[in-house]
């Protein structure tokens, strides 16, 4: 790998301004285009509106500068002709060679000499890992992880490129991009593993060791349990079926037709989750989502509205599951917006205010109320009595309200939504009650 000098290819398309080899030079070193991507783009490809270059695999961001460049360059032609890069001479697409040549002789020009047209892709590839994590730069530039650490890791600082998804909270799933995704890999192996995981909550080594023995009409026969199927992945199933037989191991490598082996298999999952711009998403995210959608979720559900609420432990002792399970399904129905966490309960989210709203909740009351006791609190928020003394602690802290034996009033110097954390308390804890 030849990294190209920066001041060089800035001066090779100052002097190329509006010609093929400025375009050739610009698509591979801004965009990291390939030859042939570069051979067969046409304006369809250019989306102008969203600052990308749509290609069958993938979407490429192009900044404001090679946008602006390319509006002018379409602008310029008769519209007669949809590929982007076209000879100088006669206007025709160029062939392979003819782009190779051009961007040799502009490289050389600039004393370039070891420099190639593939190199200028590296370049890119380099420059987006220095600036992005390894899922934005394996979607854009449709380079796998795997890929990413053999070719590129060495000339990176770091000398490695982390494949782990590291997240503070729980992933939203993209339903929708989810659904096209699974369209599109159709029988894959990546797109039936998909859908077994989400739909059918079965575990990578479920996947690989599954043998079309098992796959019995609308359910699969486990050595353990039988899964019912759903529609989307019967269809799949039965596409591949059609197409490769119903012997032996269901997924298997197309040159040995031995079964795929679990890191494979895994790594196929992954690229196509990152091309999709699904970056975040694990198969282990897909089974807890399988889980939620199954069964344990209608029965946090349907427990939540008989007593009001729940906890982990009572989601433990009802699924019969471990305490990290637990914990991992009711967080992620609070993502999807099915419970609302307040402490350690779980909550309908109609049924109780939000956290972010309590403090100025309650200063509306009792600015409009004058006084309350706790029981008026936890009855005003929808949560348990015991919840409501750590909330009010923090308001008294704060200076937001005053308390007068059981009675909480609102500070005479505080009104709905102040809640400065420089506030405090009159001296003595004393304070003008507000009338009713």
């Amino acid at each position: 790998m030849n990294r190209p000098d920066e001041g060089a290819m800035e001066q090779a398309l100052r002097e190329n301004p509006g010609n093929a080899a400025g375009t050739v030079l610009r698509l591979a070193w801004q965009a990291g285009l390939m030859r042939d991507e570069i051979q067969h783009l046409t304006w369809e490809q250019v989306d102008f509106l969203d600052g990308c270059l749509v290609l069958p695999d993938r979407k490429v961001p192009i900044g404001q500068e090679l946008s602006e460049w390319l509006q002018a360059l379409r602008d310029g032609r008769d519209r007669s002709q949809e590929a982007v890069v076209l000879s100088d001479r006669d206007r025709k697409p160029l062939t392979p060679q003819s782009i190779s040549r051009l961007a040799r002789a502009a490289l050389d020009k600039q004393g370039q000499t070891e420099v190639r047209l593939i190199d200028l892709r590296h370049d890119f590839v380099l420059r987006q890992l220095e600036e992005h994590d390894w899922q934005y730069v394996s979607r854009i530039t449709g380079v796998e992880a795997a890929g990413l650490n053999v070719h590129f890791a060495e000339h990176l600082e770091e000398k490695k490129i982390s494949t782990r998804i590291r997240r503070e909270d729980s992933v939203q799933i993209d339903e929708f991009a989810l659904w096209k995704l699974l369209r599109t890999e159709g029988a894959s192996p990546a797109g039936i593993a998909l859908w077994l995981t989400w739909q059918a909550g079965l575990r990578l080594e479920e996947i690989v060791a599954l043998t079309w023995d098992q796959v019995q009409g609308e359910q699969l026969c486990l050595p353990r349990r039988k899964v019912l199927l759903s529609g989307g992945a019967r269809k799949a199933l039965e596409e591949l079926a059609r197409r490769e037989g119903r012997e032996g191991a269901v997924l298997t490598a197309p040159r040995s037709r031995q079964p795929y082996d679990r890191t494979r298999l895994s790594k196929l999952v992954r690229a196509a989750l990152v091309r999709a711009g699904l970056d975040d998403l694990t198969l282990r995210d897909l089974r807890v989502d399988c889980a939620l959608r199954s069964g344990g979720e209608g029965q946090i559900l349907s427990q939540v509205r008989q007593q009001g609420w729940t906890t982990r432990n009572e989601v433990m002792a009802l699924l019969k599951v471990s305490r990290t399970t637990a914990y991992n399904r009711l967080k992620q129905m609070v993502s999807r917006g099915r419970l609302t966490q307040v402490g350690a309960r779980y909550y309908l989210p109609e049924k109780v205010v939000p956290p972010e709203r309590q403090e100025a909740v309650i200063m509306e009351y009792l600015e409009r109320e004058g006084f309350a006791y706790r029981q008026d609190v936890a009855r005003l928020l929808g949560i348990g009595v015991s919840q409501c003394r750590p909330l009010l602690q923090r308001m008294l802290a704060r200076g937001s309200i005053l308390q007068d034996r059981q009675r909480y009033t609102l500070n005479s110097g505080s009104a709905p939504g102040e809640m400065d954390s420089g506030m405090t308390a009159s001296a003595g804890g004393e304070g003008k009650k507000r009338e009713v």
